[in-house]
């Protein structure tokens, strides 16, 4: 018994089987190479779903990336801000500008970013991915296209510690701190001023204040 040639079909056949008295006998559908791909295109996504769900997955910052993780995300990230990142120079941004600059990234930046001369502060020790120390050799951003770093500053990076500010800052604010760091390495000496940190506030108890008035004894009976 031979089977009769199939004519190649874009939708499910049903093939003919040739039994030796020349009559044909109808056989099991055929599923087409197109929807078994498409039935098995269900499988990676029930597969990280169930990963997701197991408890597994890598979300504290303190454990390793997945497989892919720094590929896929900077990809995405680098591949957005090429097609939306303005061109705009910020050479041309005086002492006035760098110096607003230093005072916005002292409120909203030095907490993760740090400043100029010191360490890495705690916020940015749990943070992951860690942020870059944009006053350090390392982790400056002078070479960067200031557009670059005002797309991140205004649209934040998702899935990281860095927020947008698109609706905090003005436009021109966003685009001083974009000068400061864009010039991290010869800054003026006013915005290097600006940028020191500000001296530890200490709360002092009404006792501590007056060591006198807290040594003295109480009479209720006075």
């Amino acid at each position: 018994m031979t089977e009769a040639p199939r004519e190649p079909q874009g939708e499910a056949t049903t093939p003919v089987q040739v039994t030796g008295d020349g009559a044909t006998a109808p056989g099991t559908a055929i599923v087409p190479e197109t929807a078994t791909a498409a039935g098995g295109g269900f499988g990676l996504p029930v597969a990280i779903a169930l990963y997701a769900l197991s408890g597994q997955m890598p979300v504290a910052t303190s454990d390793s990336p997945m497989p892919f993780e720094g590929l896929l995300a900077g990809g995405g990230l680098n591949s957005r801000i090429r097609r939306e990142a303005p061109t705009r120079e910020v050479s041309s941004f005086g002492t006035f500008e760098l110096v607003s600059g230093a005072d916005i990234y002292q409120k909203n930046c030095a907490v993760c970013h740090g400043l100029p001369g010191q360490t890495l502060g705690p916020v940015a020790q749990g943070e992951f991915p860690r942020p870059p120390q944009l006053f350090t050799p390392d982790g400056r951003v002078t070479d960067d296209p200031p557009g670059v770093t005002y797309w991140k500053v205004k649209n934040g990076i998702r899935l990281t510690g860095m927020p947008g500010f698109h609706a905090t800052l003005t436009d021109m604010q966003t685009w001083q701190v974009t000068a400061l760091v864009a010039r991290a390495d010869k800054l003026p000496p006013e915005a290097m001023e600006a940028l020191k940190p500000a001296p530890p506030v200490v709360l002092i108890s009404a006792g501590a204040a007056n060591p006198a008035a807290g040594a003295m004894p109480v009479n209720p009976k006075q």
